[in-house]
């Protein structure tokens, strides 16, 4: 299965429509006319949830519209887990050549605009950054029992970089190449993303065009809801309380993904460890930002902008985000609680709940 970046939800709370940082609303509203009813079907993937609310959907087409979804959910799995040995991605990190190995379009794409992103960010999104990972125990390794030491820091970090992987394009297809034998790849911080725009062009394909999508933390909408309204979501209060609402959102037939810290950790010798680990020191975030939201036209490119935000901090992301003019919106911790800030873009998107 993907480990993806925030997974510690329970499923009771996932079938009620939360989605690791964000709030799915008007998805499965009381509606008395059946034909006004979404239709929903959800359930466990790859180490999170997925949920996908469909509008003007004969609910006889759910045995079917239920096995394409997980058929495709598991066709991402095979291509993009960790977990699996034989997938994709994990036959690819226990090659130890640097020939350029085949894979599919749709990983093409996702390491493409997961390289893009991670040169905007100055290196801080970096998809080989798995080392460091599983050594600090957020991949498929166990937690270690004590804290990696400088030497095993610095030796992981010699085996990270985003200028060591490339893709290439061929007329019989494509391919990924790595110029280190023991890179190891992790495509967790866009995976949600990815599979959450996989099922949103199945919806399509299905001749659906009203319908809310999530995977864990990515979101896509097209349309309006049972009210005649657009999709809206909540992002979440960062806290360990579920359900607060912070802010509301029109998506506006966008992808939106959210990021934090304040989900998926652990404590190890007296400290809490976050799951976002900066590349540039080896180390998991320690600064005051706890949770990044963005909107982009597909789940994907806002899975991938979520991370690297995260791991810059407020003050860096923010000047990232002015300067690519990026719809996001930030959650900093403070003494005196939490403080917001927000591009104009994502400005645009904010509504007030129905």
């Amino acid at each position: 299965m993907f480990h993806f970046k925030r997974s510690s939800l329970s499923l009771a709370l996932s079938l009620a429509g939360v989605i690791a940082g964000v709030t799915l609303l008007s998805s499965c509203d009381n509606v008395t006319n059946s034909s006004k009813d979404a239709l929903v079907i959800d359930g466990k993937t790859m180490g999170t949830f997925y949920r996908v609310s469909l509008l003007g959907v004969d609910k006889s087409r759910e045995p079917e519209l239920r096995k394409q979804i997980e058929a495709q959910l598991a066709e991402d799995d095979h291509e993009m887990s960790t977990y699996k040995e034989d997938s994709v991605l994990s036959r690819f990190n226990q090659y130890l050549g640097t020939a350029p190995q085949p894979i599919s379009a749709g990983m093409a794409d996702a390491i493409v605009t997961s390289l893009r992103i991670g040169q905007k960010t100055g290196g801080e999104m970096d998809i080989t950054v798995g080392p460091l990972v599983n050594l600090w125990g957020f991949g498929p390794q166990k937690q270690p029992t004590k804290t990696p030491t400088d030497e095993q820091i610095a030796a992981a970090r010699q085996e990270i970089g985003l200028q060591h992987l490339k893709v290439i394009q061929q007329s019989d297809g494509q391919y990924l190449q790595k110029d280190m034998p023991n890179m190891y790849v992790d495509l967790s911080t866009v995976g949600e993303g990815y599979a959450t725009d996989h099922l949103a062009r199945l919806i399509e394909a299905n001749g659906i065009s009203n319908y809310l999508v999530s995977v864990g933390g990515a979101v896509v909408s097209r349309g309006h809801n049972p009210k005649g309204n657009p999709w809206q979501v909540a992002i979440q209060k960062p806290t360990d309380k579920d359900n607060e609402v912070q802010a509301i959102v029109d998506l506006q037939g966008m992808g939106i993904s959210t990021s934090g810290s304040y989900r998926n950790y652990y404590e190890l010798d007296g400290k809490r460890l976050s799951h976002i680990i900066d590349p540039a020191t080896g180390h998991p975030i320690t600064h005051k930002l706890v949770s990044a939201t963005v909107i982009a036209s597909t789940a994907l490119e806002a899975d991938g902008w979520d991370t690297g935000l995260m791991v810059l901090g407020t003050k860096k992301a923010m000047a990232l985000a002015e300067k690519e003019h990026l719809a996001v919106y930030l959650i900093t911790k403070t003494p005196e609680g939490f403080e917001v800030h927000m591009t104009p873009q994502f400005k645009a998107y904010l509504r007030e709940p129905e």
